[in-house]
């Protein structure tokens, strides 16, 4: 009497695929993170889209106040990306690493011509983990240094939501993946060089129309109008902080392009370590 050699066989193990991106923006999230972008849009941007008749130029000491509250959608949009991605132990662990590296190093150079070596690491955390990731360790790394170095006020929530798009759009970057290497660190550089100096003139913007008389010929003018007050801010920026933004700029492209290559291999040796949502499952022979 033969036996069939199914009826002994070992069940197999089976590894589902592991997953790259520590936080996946679903539905949900999506919706959030839009919205709170239009809302973040309409607060760095309102005094090129209020009306000079409108009596929002009258509150414009208040408006930092006002728009504070961002921080409760932002923090909405990070609860929902952790919720509804599952996040696990593993990418906790991971967000919390970076996040920590990227706040102790925001103090290195402050003061000294925009010498912010914070903005390669997220460059680089944005491209490898994904856009997901990369808005929430943005969020997150600018909170915590925030508490590090007591610069927490009305600034605060638009230094997380311009952080959050800077990190994250790295990770939006149409790169394909047999294009790594000089390639991928090159477009990295370029894109750190180019969204340091949109961080630098989103920042600007946020605290342009609240100088008053310090300043009135680069002042914001309630009573201006777009063509007037676009020329003020341009020449606010020009002779406030493009020399720091141009360091800051610079900082970013020389650390991506010495650090880059050995710093997106640790990365990705990371998480395909870490093996985000890889379950092990055993499956029946079949018979």
């Amino acid at each position: 009497m033969t036996r069939d050699p199914s009826l002994t066989r070992a069940p197999v193990m089976t590894r589902t695929p592991v997953r790259t991106r520590a936080v996946h923006l679903g539905p949900r999230s999506v919706l959030t993170l839009a919205l709170v972008s239009a809302v973040g849009v309409a607060a760095f941007g309102w005094p090129f889209l209020a009306p000079p008749t409108s009596q929002v130029g009258a509150h414009a000491q208040d408006a930092p106040w006002l728009f504070a509250g961002l921080l409760v959608l932002l923090v909405a949009v990070v609860a929902s990306a952790l919720a509804e991605s599952g996040l696990g132990p593993k990418a906790v662990a991971m967000l919390g690493v970076l996040a920590a590296t990227g706040a102790a190093l925001r103090p290195i150079g402050a003061g000294t011509a925009g010498i912010e070596p914070m903005f390669f690491l997220m460059v680089l955390s944005g491209r490898v983990l994904g856009p997901g990731f990369g808005f929430v360790l943005g969020n997150v790394t600018m909170f915590a240094s925030a508490l590090l170095t007591g610069g927490v006020g009305p600034w605060m929530p638009f230094q997380m939501l311009a952080m959050g798009w800077f990190t994250m759009g790295a990770g939006l970057l149409p790169v394909p993946v047999r294009a790594r290497g000089r390639t991928e660190v090159r477009l990295l550089a370029a894109y750190g060089f180019f969204a340091a100096f949109a961080y630098g003139t989103a920042m600007n913007m946020a605290g342009w129309p609240f100088l008053g008389a310090l300043a009135s010929d680069i002042a914001f003018d309630p009573q201006a109008g777009v063509p007037a007050n676009l020329a003020r801010f341009v020449a606010y920026c020009l002779a406030t902080s493009v020399g720091w933004d141009l360091g800051r700029a610079v900082v970013t492209v020389v650390l991506t392009l010495t650090l880059g290559p050995a710093l997106l291999r640790a990365l990705r040796r990371a998480t395909r370590r870490a093996a985000f949502e890889a379950q092990v499952t055993f499956e029946a022979p079949e018979r």
